[in-house]
């Protein structure tokens, strides 16, 4: 799936079960490997190193579990949300 980074701020997150989980608010990309790691529904700019980790674990989806990029972001339910470390 190759779609353009900019498309997906904003966009509304949904799991694959219909569940509205958020707005992705901020990306998070591996610089080294050229890929988007994550995505968060709240902002990670000017928070504290503790506040991104809670932000990281709580509102954050991997995005090697999106199955589409359309209208919305379509996540799998299972392995999605947190577990993110800095």
């Amino acid at each position: 799936m190759t779609t353009k980074v900019s498309k997906i701020y904003g966009m509304d997150i949904y799991t694959d079960a219909g569940k509205f989980l958020g707005r992705v608010q901020d990306i998070l990309i591996d610089l080294e490997q050229g890929k988007i790691v994550r995505v968060a529904m709240e902002p990670l700019a000017n928070v504290s190193k503790e506040e991104a980790k809670r932000v990281l674990r709580e509102k954050s989806v991997l995005y090697s579990s999106v199955k589409s990029v359309e209208d919305v972001v379509v996540v799998s339910k299972v392995g999605g949300m947190g577990g993110g470390e800095m």
